[in-house]
């Protein structure tokens, strides 16, 4: 799939930053978010990738993600029209070995408790999949 192509250079990308990352999170009944971030600072840093203007344009969640993060950013190909995505979101030039962050999403720090709801969240995400790497007949709840 052309989207988690782009999420795997994303994620080489900011592991190069000290990020950690999961892909698919959840933070939210009804959401699911293309790349979560958790940086050395504790921040929280939400990707989506978009493959093609038919894909950003079929995007209507993308906002409800900005609660659940301190800063958004699209990451697309050299090939996407870059003039759909709003300014005031960050934006990643990506491919499936690298990518290069282009504009910084504007902060927007998560108050205390939804950091640490948030980051427990994906502690517990990234140890699921982890768990079911190594043991894939295991039930998870």
């Amino acid at each position: 799939m052309p989207g988690q192509v782009l999420a795997r250079g994303v994620c080489r990308h900011l592991a190069g930053h000290g990020f950690v990352t999961v892909e698919e999170f959840v933070p939210d009944r009804g959401l699911r978010m293309d790349v979560l971030a958790l940086g050395p600072k504790g921040e929280l840093w939400c990707v989506e990738c978009k493959s093609s203007r038919a894909d950003y344009m079929s995007d209507s969640k993308w906002q409800g993600y900005l609660p659940y993060c301190d800063r958004f950013f699209w990451a697309v190909d050299t090939d996407f029209p870059v003039e759909l995505l709003p300014e005031e979101t960050g934006l990643i030039i990506a491919d499936g070995y690298d990518a290069e962050i282009l504009r910084m999403g504007p902060e927007d720090k998560l108050a205390g408790a939804r950091r640490a709801k948030q980051t427990r969240r994906f502690a517990q995400h990234a140890a699921r999949r982890l768990m079911a790497l190594r043991d894939p007949e295991a039930r998870l709840g």
